[in-house]
């Protein structure tokens, strides 16, 4: 049975105890108010009641005992009905229990291969980036020298934020930066200018965020995948940088980028992390 299954007969065998519950409780409280009947008549009979009367309040009595002996009797019935599904709704939570650990277990491992996966494909790609750079090394032109440091990556509702303060952070650390507000006049072509900008960095930081990941972002995704084109061939790294993301968030996104180490903004101030890639650079 698939976890779905148990839990739902789980679920079953609650609602059955709970009706159960009610209708013991029912009975119960239907044995009390006839017990009560019983007693009050009982002391209702004293030596001064007439015969004819006793013998009528007797027979009342002796109906309400009759039920009372019913309703107690239908009550332990529903009891031991309780006890015994308690039993089967213990031994289904179990089995529940054990299910869930089982596919905790199973997507573990098939997250751990999907990552190492990722990893050595990072590792064969970084491989060949680096055969590459040792056999062509001295055969670049000045054209494919870099003019930047660091291309920076981002989602514009980040500027304000974040990435502002940054991008100042790194140029106030001698470190030269392209940023489209900058780098981009009225009337450039996006696409020419970021093409131009990622052959012409030597770094590439992804500040990833919620808006950043978000469907129907086109230019961070056209960005990104730039970069991870110009990681594999050319040798320059990607550095990451986590904005309001969670370990969890960027595994859903990008197996690839959860593996890199990443700087993130939940602990560190835009000019320490300026700092960690001006360490880089020295």
């Amino acid at each position: 049975m698939s976890v779905e299954q148990y839990q739902r007969n789980v679920n079953s065998l609650d609602k059955e105890i709970a009706s159960l519950e009610k209708k013991k409780a029912e009975a119960d409280k239907k044995c009390a108010e006839l017990q009560k009947k019983i007693n009050s008549t009982q002391k209702s009979i004293t030596s001064r009641t007439s015969a004819s009367m006793t013998a009528s309040k007797m027979k009342q009595i002796a109906a309400w005992q009759s039920d009372y002996a019913k309703k107690v009797s239908e009550s332990a019935d529903i009891g031991k009905k309780i006890s015994d599904k308690r039993i089967k709704r213990n031994d289904a939570y179990t089995r529940l229990q054990k299910e869930q650990q089982a596919e905790q277990k199973k997507q573990s491992e098939t997250l751990k291969r999907m990552q190492q996966s990722y990893e050595n494909r990072i590792n064969e790609l970084s491989s060949q980036a680096v055969q590459g750079l040792r056999t062509n090394k001295g055969n670049f032109s000045n054209e494919n020298e870099e003019d930047y440091d660091v291309f920076v990556s981002h989602a514009w509702e980040d500027k304000k934020e974040f990435v502002d303060e940054f991008v100042q952070a790194l140029r106030d650390c001698g470190i030269r930066v392209w940023y489209d507000t900058t780098q981009m006049k009225w009337g450039d072509s996006m696409r020419a200018k970021i093409d131009d900008g990622l052959k012409k960095s030597k770094f590439g930081v992804a500040v990833l965020s919620p808006d950043y990941i978000k469907e129907g972002k086109y230019w961070t995704k056209t960005e990104l995948d730039g970069l991870f084109q110009m990681e594999s061939i050319n040798g320059k790294t990607l550095l990451p940088i986590w904005h309001n993301l969670t370990k969890k968030e960027i595994m859903m996104y990008s197996p690839i980028i959860a593996s890199k180490l990443a700087m993130t903004t939940a602990n560190m101030t835009p000019l320490e992390i300026a700092q960690e890639l001006k360490n880089l650079l020295d």
